[in-house]
């Protein structure tokens, strides 16, 4: 008889239903290729793919070990990590609810009763003193329970998990590229505070012997007190300028140190150069913007788990089904005698009648969980064609830009020079040559401002299509 019950319903078990809608990406309307760039195609989804040093490509050493330090030491990405690790532990849980649970017990109960089994007040007791007794019971046994899981709630539930745990893991590699980006770029930032401070310590240095000479020209009557109170204030002014670049270099330093999980008084970078290679954006290459931004990836499997969990909210309206053993003995003195030992074993169904509209309100929340996944997936699809599509857009006009800002730095150096001869030769005065000076320093500082911009945009075109291309 338990055979020809059991037979089918395992059948039924090992065929699996599932409540769970189809799944499978939202469906979005996407262009064949960015506006910005001719070439470029989305592609599938595979975030799995190695991102590699991206930042070498910028041919840094004192970036690689910046780059090298974060990954080690930042705290954001450590907290990620844990994260990450946590759902993990889920989906552990998960996969063993498969399984089935034992569990053992002990029990030693003593129990007076009186002979007319009347009441335990003391008054009843005293009146049937010669009929009461006392009663020791001893047991020891064993459970074992295990849910079949005919409709699918523990397999949903285990898929849900399972899709949490990879979107975990796709938000510590969009932490770690996020926390990338930020030292790179205040690493450029911060080279380009060295390039501001190295032209203005230049040029303070010629604004001084501009200054002397004006001073002697003084003396031989040839300028004017106007004249050297102009060099004197535009000495005055470069080093005041000179000064302030220390802000910025000082607060990207302590930025770089955080970053690298250190005190900022326990980390520096000494002076150097800002790179002058900007890194060429291949024009043909195919498009890793859905491929390898591991924050789409994760609002992806987020959507999924959120459709698994659809299915798990459906499979709680059927009743729980599971099979149940027990064993073991009791006795009221020899524990373990011959015929004190119990066994039990057979299948039991639950079914919940009434909860208040509970399930109904869990299948709700699921749905609306679902649709809110879904619109926060293609918000991150649309907001990633967004930064790239600034990016290629920024790299192309600051390339323009770049470009028409050195021949002015080439026309305002080469102004200097002739408004420098013609004062020496007594036929300018130096309010013409101070104007010369102010014009060709203000086109040099943008230039450096220009390529610290390209740098930096081009770590952004990295980011924002998921590690590099």
């Amino acid at each position: 008889m338990m055979t020809r019950f059991l037979f089918p319903l395992l059948t039924l078990v090992a065929a699996g239903c599932s409540f769970s809608p189809k799944k499978q990406a939202p469906a979005m309307s996407l262009p064949a290729k960015f506006k910005e760039g001719s070439g470029w195609k989305v592609a599938e989804p595979a975030d799995h793919l190695p991102r590699g040093n991206w930042w070498s490509i910028f041919h840094d050493k004192d970036l690689d070990a910046i780059m090298a330090s974060l990954e080690v030491s930042n705290q954001s990405l450590q907290s990620a990590v844990a994260k990450a690790q946590q759902t993990s532990a889920l989906l552990t849980a998960a996969k063993l609810a498969f399984l089935p649970t034992a569990s053992a017990t002990s029990d030693y109960t003593v129990n007076l009763s009186g002979a007319l089994g009347g009441s335990g007040n003391a008054n009843s007791i005293n009146a049937a003193r010669s009929g009461s007794g006392v009663k020791r019971i001893q047991s020891v046994g064993g459970t074992a329970n295990w849910e079949l899981d005919v409709w699918g709630r523990l397999r949903h539930t285990a898929k849900a998990t399972k899709a949490d745990s990879e979107a975990a893991m796709a938000d510590v590699e969009s932490t770690r590229l996020t926390l990338q980006a930020q030292a790179a770029q205040s690493y450029f930032s911060l080279r380009a505070a060295d390039a501001q401070r190295q032209l203005l310590e230049r040029q303070v240095a010629s604004y001084a012997k501009s200054l002397q000479l004006t001073q002697n020209r003084k003396a031989q009557g040839v300028a004017s007190e106007a004249d050297v109170a102009l060099a004197a204030t535009q000495l005055a002014t470069s080093r005041a300028a000179l000064i302030e670049t220390g802000v910025t270099r000082a607060t990207m330093e302590h930025a770089i140190a955080v970053l690298t999980g250190r005190a900022p008084a326990d980390f520096g970078l000494k002076p150097a150069t800002l790179a002058s290679h900007i890194p060429a954006v291949p024009s043909t290459a195919p498009s890793t913007l859905l491929q390898r931004r591991p924050d789409i990836a994760a609002g992806e499997r987020r959507v999924a788990a959120a459709n698994e969990r659809i299915g798990a909210s459906i499979a709680a309206f059927f009743p729980t089904i599971s099979l149940g053993a027990a064993t073991g003995w009791r006795a009221l003195a020899n524990l373990f005698a011959q015929g004190n030992n119990f066994w039990s074993f057979g299948p039991d169904a639950t079914l919940n009648l009434l909860d208040s509209g509970q399930r109904l309100a869990a299948k709700a929340q699921a749905d609306a969980t679902w649709r809110q996944a879904v619109a926060d997936y293609r918000q991150a699809v649309l907001t990633a064609m967004q930064e790239s599509e600034d990016a290629l857009s920024t790299l192309r006009i600051l390339a323009a830009e770049s470009a028409a800002q050195d021949e002015a730095v080439r026309a305002a150096r080469e102004s200097e020079r002739i408004a420098n001869n013609q004062y020496e030769a007594g036929t300018l005065s130096y309010i013409n040559v101070t104007t010369a000076q102010a014009s060709a320093l203000n086109a040099e500082r943008s230039a450096i401002d220009l390529r610290s911009r390209r740098l930096n945009a081009t770590v952004a075109l990295v980011k924002a299509l998921g590690g590099g291309w």
